[in-house]
């Protein structure tokens, strides 16, 4: 349950956004400069937050009217390894070491909806953690590490834990709207696993960035899911992309790379949650929300039509890829994706 502490919007006097180079990190920082809030991004070339003796560099930033937004984070195409979970965890020690020190006004911290399980659905605030790999169980040890210390602060804090985010600046390529429009600008051709059924959440980035915004000016506190109820197979995204490409694309299907898993023998809690950490879900998972907090906290907020934000998105890459081509000197097209 969100709960707002502004029941109007309120201007926060500084937003501090640790990561200054992601996907959501610049968007964040655009919304601030349109919204006239002072904005201060923080990425790892100023301060690494896996590094020991970062935690008090950053506890000389804050002051006591910032609105912190954790969003540095080592994403799956980074690793699922150990290494990497540990560097996460790393970050938010650092982030709590700091704060056991400094204080904020507001802290928001973006998780991510692969900390819930796959079994039951739709998916709510209220559903059951059960991480699937290390990636997942980093948000997880994430928020209960900076849960206890904000708590003991005093500090008002949100937990967002977004879903499939697509749009423009995106650095991860992730299969879905990402990939697919620019697999479509560039290749002329969207791949797909098995036939694309699977149905999921995905939600335009700059609707992303007013849900964070609405929680900053409402000082809000609590968790709420980035998602939307509109669930689509990726093989309907494949159709909505050539569709509103305007050009010939072949879509082509792959065999998928996930077994189908059997049930274990013994179903104890302990024994499901070791056994998932060592197992892909899959080869088929469904993932949809309920997400009727978030109009319960945000009444005036409404998501933008998948087809809208896909075509605002095709529009951006293509200005992108002509950009690159007139800045090339040869007849080679120099657009490549981000990230």
């Amino acid at each position: 349950m969100l709960v707002p502490h502004h029941a109007h919007p309120v201007a926060p006097g500084r937003v501090v956004v640790l990561g200054a180079e992601g996907f959501i990190s610049r968007h964040l920082q655009n919304w601030c400069t349109r919204e006239e809030v002072s904005c201060r991004p923080v990425g790892s070339g100023e301060i690494d937050l896996r590094e020991s003796g970062s935690a008090g560099r950053l506890a000389k930033l804050l002051t006591k009217n910032d609105a912190v937004v954790m969003t540095s984070s080592l994403t799956p195409e980074k690793g699922r390894d150990y290494q990497t979970l540990m560097s996460n965890l790393r970050m938010a020690e650092t982030v709590c070491q700091a704060l056991e020190v400094a204080t904020c006004a507001h802290f928001v911290y973006l998780s991510s909806d692969a900390v819930y399980g796959s079994n039951k659905i739709p998916l709510n605030e209220d559903s059951t953690l059960e991480p699937s790999d290390l990636y997942a169980l980093s948000h997880i040890g994430r928020e209960m590490m900076l849960g206890p210390v904000l708590a003991r602060k005093k500090i008002p804090s949100c937990i967002l834990r977004l879903t499939s985010i697509y749009g423009a600046g995106d650095t991860h390529n992730a299969y879905g709207p990402n990939r697919f429009v620019r697999s479509a600008l560039r290749d002329g051709q969207i791949k797909l696993y098995g036939r694309g059924e699977e149905h999921r959440s995905h939600v335009f980035i700059e609707d992303a960035i007013r849900l964070i915004g609405l929680t900053l000016q409402h000082r809000s506190s609590g968790v709420l899911n980035i998602a939307s109820r509109e669930a689509m197979s990726f093989a309907y995204i494949a159709d909505t992309v050539t569709r509103l490409v305007e050009h010939p694309i072949t879509i082509s299907y792959l065999p998928r790379t996930i077994p189908i898993i059997r049930k274990p023998y013994k179903l104890t809690p302990v024994f499901r949650f070791l056994y998932k950490l060592t197992r892909p879900v899959g080869p088929i998972v469904h993932r949809t929300f309920v997400n009727s907090a978030i109009f319960t906290a945000y009444p005036e907020f409404r998501f933008t039509p998948f087809e809208t934000g896909v075509r605002s998105f095709i529009a951006t890459e293509r200005a992108a890829c002509a950009r690159s081509t007139v800045s090339t000197a040869g007849p080679t097209v120099a657009y490549a994706p981000r990230g």
